[in-house]
């Protein structure tokens, strides 16, 4: 059955009292429906009702697989701002350490959450999450992984999988590939289709992938983070009960100058960072085997040591694991006894011995 329309949509929202009104965005694509209400910041509870009455008249059209609405704080027309008071220091922890300001809740099944995250983009994150998560699988332990950048998914290719995930109505069901149950934005739309959404219904997204999800059991859920340290990552980890971060980088100074800022993101929401991981490290000569240093060297290591965490180890830059990347089945099993495989092996091999 095809989805519903944006008409349709409209519509259905024309019926809900006061929806209209408030109306400040909507996305619709192959059933998924979201929805941006604009108020006015110091009236969120009376628009609560609002939102709800949206949210369960639009989950009933015909082909909805997912519905989502939520509220977006605008100022009225004309309304002063409110004057803006210092944050209130969180609380610190035994050891000094601050309090996240939110709670952050567990995901029903899932026994430890563990963020792949980078500073800055074109570091080779997505890689390395791929690989891990395979790796992770291939170790015996029951594993997912979640593409969490909606506007450049990259699990979908990495993994070989470009079907939608089918749905019971209320939550999505995971697709599977290599032993690791799988979700993406990337499986909800066409591979070239640009995602222009504002901040919240981004975020609305990734949490419906995050928590409308039915993951089972699994001992380890790997989120696949978007690159940087802005909005998105920063409500992720305030929202997901995480056990730790996998921070990667490559060696260059610049790349190291975004580790810092994502060190001291997860620190100020109290997610403890286990190691940084040096991708790209050096070049493998595919005829000769020869190492060359195309970005600098062991430049991760010693920011590891200067930040106090811990260095999980050097992937190299390879072109076996660009090519199994772009064929849908990451090296740790194409190749499974390849240098770039024992990489990520022990690189999965200390995650676990963290968790």
């Amino acid at each position: 059955m095809a989805g519903p329309t944006e008409a349709q949509v409209r519509e259905t929202l024309a019926a809900v009292n006061g929806a209209m009104s408030l109306l400040d965005g909507v996305a619709v694509k192959d059933g998924h429906i979201q929805v941006a209400l604009a108020i006015d910041p110091t009236k969120a509870e009376q628009a609560e009702p609002v939102r709800k009455a949206a949210e369960v008249a639009l989950r009933v059209l015909p082909g909805v697989l997912s519905a989502t609405v939520v509220l977006t704080a605008t100022s009225e027309p004309g309304s002063k701002p409110a004057p803006k008071q210092a944050p209130a220091a969180p609380a610190p922890k035994a050891g000094g350490q601050p309090q996240s300001p939110m709670n952050p809740e567990d995901i029903p099944g899932v026994k430890a959450v563990v963020a792949v995250a980078s500073g800055k983009g074109g570091v080779g994150k997505s890689t390395v999450a791929a690989n891990l998560a395979v790796s992770l699988a291939k170790s015996g332990l029951r594993v997912g992984l979640m593409d969490a950048d909606v506007f450049g998914p990259s699990v979908p290719r990495m993994l070989g999988v470009n079907r939608k995930p089918d749905s019971d109505g209320k939550f999505l069901v995971p697709l599977e590939a290599h032993g690791v149950k799988l979700m993406s934005m990337g499986f909800m739309v066409e591979e070239r289709t640009a995602m222009i959404w504002r901040g919240p219904m981004v975020m609305s997204a990734v949490q419906q992938m995050i928590f409308q999800v039915q993951w089972g059991d699994l001992d380890v859920l790997v989120l696949d983070l978007p690159p940087g340290t802005g909005d998105a990552q920063l409500t992720i980890a305030q929202k997901v009960k995480l056990a730790g971060a996998v921070i990667v980088s490559t060696p260059q100074d610049i790349a190291l100058l975004d580790v810092r800022r994502g060190l001291t993101m997860f620190e100020k929401v109290s997610v403890p960072v286990f190691g940084i991981v040096e991708n790209m490290s050096m070049y493998i000569c595919p005829n000769c085997g020869h190492e060359a240093h195309i970005f600098g060297h062991g430049g991760a290591a010693a920011e590891a040591k200067a930040l106090g965490c811990d260095f999980l180890g050097e992937i190299p830059l390879s072109l076996p694991i660009r090519e199994q990347g772009d064929a849908g089945t990451p090296i740790v099993l194409s190749q499974p006894n390849s240098p770039e495989a024992e990489a990520f092996r022990a690189l999965a091999e200390r995650v676990i011995q963290k968790l």
